[in-house]
């Protein structure tokens, strides 16, 4: 792994969907996730997480550093155990450990932020060090993002649609079809804002510039390898980044996000391509600030 990071960074992300599902709401029969009082869409954090982790997956394959902690059909339990094998730690005896080597901690939680691409990025819970009374059970992650909103409100549709192929030998008796439902946004454009943290990263989990550049990348493309057919068309149209030229920053986020405006053009009363919006990045940025604009 390379050296930590050493500036701060803000980024904004503006990606698309067309006649898709870009998050259902398991809550709402899978319906895509709208806030019920204004309409807008949404998207979770977790979602947008999943897919950079997927794009990191099949990018690296499990190239050493840069493993993925949480994935399908893989026990916490099993990458947590994984780490006292590897450090030669015996967890009956962690207690007793604990009094001889006060690093302990530090080497555990390291050996992780090292092996695993997830962690050493966005932090994990660590129930297997927590139950051992460990303190490197919860790493904070220096990279954050927030819940993801249309620029719009989204009117989710219902579409019937029909099968030919039966469940069971009984349903063929007395049916030719089968019938279901999907649920689509016929376009919504969403924005999501992050963070990226240099002193988490100096600090904790040694998130290097090798890591972030990965980070870009996944963000950029963590829609091209996870086409399905629920989620319709779906990219990232701007990757937004403010650099800043200090640990801790230059200036507020939510001035350097308020600066990026994102808007209908002039006479389109309803949105049904990027194209239809008109995206203005500031002209004028606090000292120590610069701005990149990635597509």
């Amino acid at each position: 792994m390379g050296e930590a990071i050493k500036n701060r960074y803000d980024f904004v992300v503006l990606f698309d969907v067309e006649n898709g599902n870009p998050n259902g709401d398991p809550d709402a029969g899978n319906m895509p996730r709208i806030d019920p009082e204004t309409g807008y869409g949404l998207v979770t954090d977790v979602c947008l997480k999943r897919k950079i982790r997927n794009y990191v997956e099949t990018l690296k394959e499990d190239t050493t550093g840069y493993k993925i902690y949480i994935k399908d059909n893989v026990p916490l339990n099993r990458s947590d155990l994984g780490a006292f094998q590897s450090l030669g730690i015996d967890e009956k005896e962690i207690k007793n450990l604990k009094k001889t080597d006060p690093m302990l901690d530090v080497k555990v939680r390291d050996f992780m932020c090292q092996n695993f691409y997830d962690i050493r990025t966005f932090g994990a819970v660590m129930t297997t060090f927590v139950k051992a009374n460990l303190n490197c059970g919860q790493v904070r992650g220096p990279v954050q993002m927030g819940f993801a909103k249309s620029v719009d409100p989204i009117l989710p549709q219902e579409i019937t649609i029909t099968r030919v192929a039966i469940t069971t030998e009984e349903d063929a008796t007395k049916k030719g079809t089968e019938m279901g439902r999907k649920y689509i946004v016929p376009y919504g454009l969403y924005r999501v804002e992050g963070y990226v943290s240099a002193n988490l990263a100096r600090k904790v989990t040694g998130f290097s510039e090798e890591d972030l550049e990965l980070l870009w990348k996944a963000i950029l493309n963590m829609f091209e390898n996870d086409h399905a057919a629920a989620r319709g068309k779906m990219a990232v149209r701007k990757l937004i980044i403010f650099k800043h030229d200090s640990e801790l920053g230059n200036a507020p986020s939510y001035k350097l996000f308020e600066s990026v405006k994102v808007a209908r053009k002039p006479g389109v009363d309803l949105a049904r391509a990027f194209s239809d919006y008109e995206v203005t990045l500031p002209e004028q940025l606090p000292e120590g600030v610069t701005c990149t604009c990635m597509e």
